[in-house]
């Protein structure tokens, strides 16, 4: 631009007729201004001289024509972009770069747009959806079976099984017993009300009991020890003459020998071994 100034504020040369610059209410000619204040352009690291378009992000400065995507060359002029370890780059290049994939799509969310984020993987607002109604999920509480995500209600109607005992849908875990699914909470024993998930426990008329309320109500005692003999794990016992024992408690009632393998006698009640029968 040309002025009433007359000279230069620093070389002190006549600015009559000349373009200069104004800083500060001072007058520069254009090689002084250039040469103090130009910035210096991060691609081509030159002055951005005063008469050149000045383009600066977060404190950096470009001329118009260096402000490009460092990758594919493009200008970034009027554009959107991103910045990547201070690498400029259209949103394109970005994308392609560093931007999500869509766990279900497996196109590029790009930058700026929604996306949601669950299990470690990314999708499109658009494309996280129950797979049975196609309802948005957004925040809502969802079951994954098979890689594939559904609303509980969807869910539940598809897939899921119904206790025995409370009715209620089983959304994880459970027990099977007589082909039937059971919370772990509900399968209890039919005597003491004891839960059974995890223990060992006998069946009778299609109910489940635990050892001790199976031996109370059902089993027979041992006429030595008095104690239930159950089947439960493999127990041994020895039965005669409508009594049984523990295999360990069929013992000589005089010497306590065992008479599991060897012959025996009856003394009234009692049983007792060939020796002590004869004595």
């Amino acid at each position: 631009m040309t002025s009433n100034h007359t000279d230069c504020h620093y070389c002190l040369q006549s600015l009559r007729g000349r373009k200069y610059a104004l800083r500060e209410e001072n007058a520069y000619c254009v090689r002084c201004y250039d040469s103090l204040f130009a910035n210096s352009c991060e691609e081509c690291k030159q002055p951005i001289e005063c008469d050149s378009k000045d383009l600066a992000y977060k404190g950096r400065h470009w001329h118009e024509a260096c402000f490009k995507c460092a990758k594919c060359n493009r200008s970034l002029v009027e554009k959107p972009f991103a910045a990547k370890d201070e690498l400029l780059l259209c949103t394109g290049c970005y994308s392609d770069e560093y931007s999500s994939k869509c766990f279900h799509c497996q196109r590029t969310i790009m930058p700026g747009s929604r996306k949601m984020e669950f299990k470690g993987s990314s999708w499109h607002e658009s494309c996280f959806v129950c797979q049975h109604c196609r309802q948005p999920l957004g925040t809502k509480p969802l079951i994954t079976k098979d890689n594939e995500n559904y609303c509980v209600p969807c869910y539940e109607k598809q897939f899921a099984h119904h206790c025995y005992s409370c009715k209620k849908v089983i959304t994880s875990g459970g027990v099977t017993y007589h082909d039937q699914p059971w919370h772990k909470e509900c399968f209890l024993c039919a005597g003491c009300k004891a839960q059974l998930s995890g223990q060992r426990f006998i069946s009778k008329d299609e109910h489940p009991y635990c050892e001790d309320c199976f031996g109370k109500l059902y089993a027979k005692k041992c006429a030595a020890c008095k104690k239930p003999i159950t089947a439960l794990g493999g127990v041994k016992f020895v039965s005669f003459e409508e009594r049984q024992w523990h295999e360990e408690c069929f013992n000589c009632a005089k010497c306590s020998v065992p008479l599991a393998d060897l012959g025996f006698l009856t003394q009234g009640s009692d049983v007792v071994c060939h020796r002590c029968g004869s004595a």
